[in-house]
């Protein structure tokens, strides 16, 4: 077997993309609850109030004016306040994980749903709802993996503190991971702190009103900060608890052989390593300060930050892999495709999805490969999918075979990672294993999952649950350990 027989197969999803239950249950706002829909040719957008209380709107990735705060606009669709509604078909849901046999899920807890201001205020009624979440998937058999943050912040945090540019968020988020960490000690073993930690560096994500780099990277010390004091206080709290951080890992190959394209590579992939090397090793990268200094970036710390980092390192490392790119030395030269939330340089070598993602299966046990030889730690493949539009045939099946190709070359360059290369693997989560919203273009057409919900781009629907062809597929490789693959 070429799989450790407790191999964690399961799937992914998050919150703000799937729960839904806006509101319900005396939740609280979050930042990405003012994020419209979009696609592909059309940005997300955010809705605010300025502050004279005019009511604007500008791209997810562009900054809101300092003092301006989010608004939910009731003429808007807002694709998280239903998402594809796992709030209301949870037991469902579950029994289909179950019925794949899924050994984890990969869920994500709503900050706004426990503290619905993010401070220091708790809201029973929401942990009641996660208590009632897993213990379903215990009755299955089925081990939770808990994404402490994914995506967004309360709106509040964001509105009235500008988000993780004040230190003060570090402790209110400590105080929300105290409280989860104590309700569930007993019911969640393996947990995350910040989803793909690298793309966090906006008012959507982070709450901060300025994309500046001074103050994106005081905000990333303070996650830093606040990823490493929940690591020091779960492990008080059950040293049994598993606490990883999770990043989204793009290798990039050079361009050509041309020495200067192989450094541009280098660059690239030490802007994603940084942000494992200070959760993994506990210090900043000797580049990244020399980096800060040419761009005379200052990171107000408080005294014992370093030693706190230093303390706090994760157990595993979680990543998301959906594609490689390139790099190049002359990138104005290169065409770009499409991308896990940044474009992509096109390499001739691989074809693409609908979405310009580009295909590269080989590219996973590469990115496997170079991670396990840099750290030395456990890895989590915690994403890993192929967005497509799929077709409902008149007799309600789906054969959605692009999607069982996809996953079939990308497991197989997995179990070639531990079989031949001794990469200690511990699960793997495919992302969007039901049907939800996309996170970067807000559609329901651009689809993920071995379970089909019948909803579409503005809403309407029935929110019904079907099995695609991939559904039954997925239930083989399971039940096979990742033997069977055809």
């Amino acid at each position: 077997m070429s799989f450790r027989k407790d191999f964690l197969w399961g799937g992914a999803t998050a919150a703000n993309q799937y729960e839904g239950g806006y509101l319900s249950g005396g939740k609280g706002l979050a930042t990405l609850d003012a994020i419209t829909g979009g696609s592909k040719d059309q940005p997300r957008m955010i809705t605010f109030k300025t502050k004279d209380g005019e009511i604007k709107e500008v791209t997810r990735e562009e900054a809101l004016p300092v003092g301006a705060v989010g608004y939910v606009d009731p003429d808007k669709y807002y694709p998280s306040h239903v998402a594809t509604d796992f709030y209301h078909h949870y037991e469902e849901d579950i029994a289909l994980f179950a019925e794949m046999g899924f050994k984890c899920f990969r869920m994500s807890i709503s900050w706004a749903r426990i503290c619905p201001k993010g401070t220091d205020e708790i809201n029973e009624a929401g942990l009641a709802f996660y208590d009632a979440v897993f213990d379903e998937l215990l009755k299955y058999g089925i081990e939770p993996v808990v994404t402490i943050n994914h995506f967004d912040i309360p709106m509040y945090l964001a509105d009235e503190l500008d988000g993780w540019n004040n230190r003060k968020t570090v402790d209110y988020f400590i105080f929300f991971c105290e409280t989860i960490f104590k309700r569930y000690k007993d019911k969640v073993k393996y947990w995350m702190t910040f989803n793909e930690i690298n793309f966090l560096r906006s008012w959507t994500q982070i709450g901060i009103h300025q994309n500046d780099n001074q103050h994106r990277y005081q905000a990333i010390h303070h996650l830093f900060v606040a990823s490493a004091k929940a690591v020091i206080l779960g492990h008080e709290i059950n040293p049994d608890f598993q606490i990883g951080m999770m990043v989204a890992y793009i290798p990039s190959y050079p361009m050509t052989s041309n020495p200067e394209d192989v450094m541009a590579a280098l660059e690239f992939n030490r802007g994603q390593e940084f942000f494992i090397d200070v959760q993994v090793k506990g210090t900043y990268p000797a580049h990244k300060l020399k980096w800060f200094e040419r761009e005379k970036i200052v990171i107000q710390k408080e005294t014992d930050d370093d030693e706190i980092l230093k303390k706090g390192t994760v157990d595993y490392i979680g990543f998301s892999y959906y594609m490689s790119t390139a790099s190049s030395a002359n990138p104005e030269n290169v065409k770009y495709v499409g991308g896990n939330q940044q474009p992509a340089v096109k390499n001739p070598y691989l074809e693409e999805s609908e979405w310009g993602w580009a295909v590269d299966p080989l590219g996973l046990r590469i990115s496997l490969c170079k991670l396990y030889d840099r750290y030395q730690i456990p890895l989590f493949i915690v994403e890993n999918g192929f967005g497509a539009v799929d077709v409902v045939k008149e007799d309600g099946s789906i054969d959605d075979d692009y999607r069982i190709d996809y996953f079939k070359k990308h497991i197989a360059a997995m179990k070639d990672a531990v079989t031949l290369d001794g990469v200690d693997l511990i699960g793997y989560t495919p992302w969007g294993c039901i049907d939800l919203v996309s996170a970067g273009t807000g559609e329901m057409k651009k689809r993920y999952g071995f379970i089909y919900v019948d909803l579409d781009d503005h809403g309407n629907g029935t929110l019904e649950r079907s099995r695609k062809k991939s559904f039954y597929w997925y239930k083989d490789v399971i039940a096979t350990n990742g033997e069977n693959l055809d």
